[in-house]
Formats: C-alpha cells, structure tokens, sequence
C-alpha cells in the first residue's frame, strides 16, 4: 500500500511538536511540501520535502493530504482552498472560530468525499485512554460526577503569544476547551445543557484566561476547567460513581518528551511513571481499598495510524469532522452562558 503523500501549513510550535515527529516516524506518510512564509525549519526533519510560500503553491503540488496548523483565524480559509482544490484535510483545534464556518466545512468534505479531520489528539493520552478503559468495565459503577482540569502556571504573559492577543479565536477557551470538551463528548455524549464562567483573571489578559464549564446530563455533571495561576494543581481527571472512584494526578508526559526532541519510538513511548498512575478506591466484601491503576500508554501517534486506514482502506474515521464542529458550537454556548449568567 503506498504512502500518502503529505503537505503542512504552517511550521510552528504546533507542527514541529505534534506531527512532524509522528509524521517522520510513521512509513505511511511522506511529507513532500511544506509552507513556511519565511524559514525552511522543516528541512531539518523533512530534506526532501519542497518548501512554499504560499498556499496557491502547495495546492499546484501533487498531494493527497493536507494538515493545517496556523493560526486559529486561517483555519476556515485555508481548509475551503485545500477541500476545494480536492485534498484531505487535518485542522488543528480548535476547528474553526465560529460554529457557522465549522458547519460550511462539514458540508464540503461530505459534498465533494473527502476525509476532513480535527486533530482531537488528546483521546490518545494516558489518563483519558485509562479511564475509557475504566469506565468501559463500570469499575465505578454508574458514574455521577465527572471533573477534568488543565491547571498551569503562568502569571506573566507569555513574549510574542498570538493566543494572548485580542484576535478572533484568541484565550484558552479556544486553545484548551476543544481538548477538555471533546473528551466529555466522547465520554457521555453531547450534554443536554451547560453552565460556563469564562473571565480574565491575569492583570493583564485582554482574554479570557480562565474557565470553568459544567456539562448537564440525567443523572450525571460533567466539569472541566482551566486557568493559568494554578501554583499547585490538584487532581487531573476524577471520575465519582456509584460503587467507587478514580483520581488521578500528572499531565501526559508526550508533550514534554516531544519540546526535547524526542522521537516517539520504542515500546516504552508514552508510558507514565508509577508516580503518576491513578488510585481506585473502592469496596471489597464490605471492606474500603485503594488500588493502583497502571495507566495505559499514551500515543498521539495513534491518530495518525488510524487516519491511515481511513484514506487508504477506507475504515470509519475516529475523528470526525462533527466532531469539531460540535467542540465550537459548545464552545459559543459557554460564552453565551457565562455573558448572560444562567444555564
């Protein structure tokens, strides 16, 4: 089975992380074009690969897939060219801006049979993957409670960040939501109504920096949060149900192994310490345990591998561009709920 002959716009932080790496490791693509408006940093892991300046460029080259990684207000544009000039899409999250540009993309791939994708690559991460797993075996029974937190550290702005800026897309709603929201989604479904505080608590933010969002079902609230003054962060996911609970502590360790250069190969790639693995508490013939639950590995690589199948095998794609459209739309009604202060 031949390769897929592969294009990238944009080779910031975001590409050179989060997919070049999975992309030279991985024998089913070749990345044969990359755009960069004025570098040619991507020659470092692609040689061979020619090197653009702009989009008309890229798409007068022979490719079957296309991954766009700019930033967030260039994602709607950049991915109608690439779908209307006949290739397969990956677009970084957060999908679109807005849910309407979303929904216009959705109808275009399905219109003209093309694999649109957002790259949701935080379902392949060891916490999520374990608690899947848990959640499939009901070792908490019926579960009521659900909280997930990305908790970090930055008083001071961040030198040259677009995220920080005042432009369409810009704050970690757009940035970290996406993640956060698309998990619960892929846990519980799409939520029968949400309750959202979304402000700016930095001095200095001009966006917000900060959420907290619950996610209503029957029986069961679902919260996420993030924020950037967290000097000590509590819990990563905990998961409450009705015969027992999971917690969870540490961030996935892919992301720091990646910022060092690491390739991810080998057997041990993405695989926690014991430090980090989540403790189950539960009952036993009446008796309260804690037990150590060894998380499963994570791999964004994962991804890649089954998007593979789907362009070439033609397999259902895990991620689909619903999916996206679906993490904004919820994302505008956060926004909606904290403005107007009700559910």
């Amino acid at each position: 089975m031949s390769s897929i002959k592969t294009a990238i716009i944009g080779y910031g932080v975001t590409a050179q992380v989060m997919h070049a790496p999975f992309l030279v490791t991985n024998k089913n693509y070749e990345v044969v074009v990359v755009l960069e408006r004025h570098r040619e940093e991507s020659k470092k892991l692609f040689p061979a690969a020619q090197v653009v300046r702009t989009i008309d460029e890229l798409l007068g080259q022979d490719v079957e897939l296309v991954i766009i990684t700019t930033p967030n207000e260039q994602h709607f544009p950049q991915a109608m060219a690439c779908l209307e000039g006949g290739k397969h899409v990956v677009l970084e999250k957060p999908f679109t801006v807005t849910s309407s540009d979303a929904q216009q993309l959705v109808q275009l791939a399905h219109e003209k049979s093309l694999v649109l994708s957002p790259y949701h690559n935080r379902r392949y991460v060891a916490d999520f993957r374990t608690v899947q797993q848990l959640l499939a075996q009901k070792a908490v029974g019926d579960v009521h409670t659900y909280e997930s937190h990305f908790h970090r550290y930055r008083p001071q702005a961040k030198p040259g960040a677009w995220r920080e800026k005042d432009v369409p897309g810009a704050g970690v709603l757009y940035d970290l939501a996406p993640h956060l929201f698309d998990q619960v989604c892929c846990l519980f479904g799409l939520p029968q109504a949400i309750t959202a505080q979304v402000k700016a608590q930095r001095p200095h933010a001009v966006v917000p920096d900060w959420f907290d969002v619950t996610f209503h079902y029957t029986t069961l609230n679902a919260r996420v949060t993030a924020g950037m003054l967290m000097r000590q962060p509590g819990p990563r996911m905990q998961v409450h149900g009705s015969t027992g609970s999971f917690l969870k502590w540490g961030e996935d360790v892919q992301e720091a192994q990646l910022k060092n250069g690491v390739l991810p190969q080998g057997d041990d790639w993405g695989q926690e310490p014991e430090a980090q693995w989540g403790r189950l508490y539960i009952d036993v013939d009446g008796v309260a345990q804690e037990q150590i639950v060894s998380s499963l590995p994570g791999n964004f690589g994962l991804y890649y591998q089954e998007l593979y199948q789907t362009i070439r095998n033609h397999k259902p794609l895990p991620v689909l561009p619903e999916h996206g459209y679906n993490t904004i739309k919820l994302i505008e009604l956060a926004l909606q709920s904290s403005t107007q202060r009700c559910t």
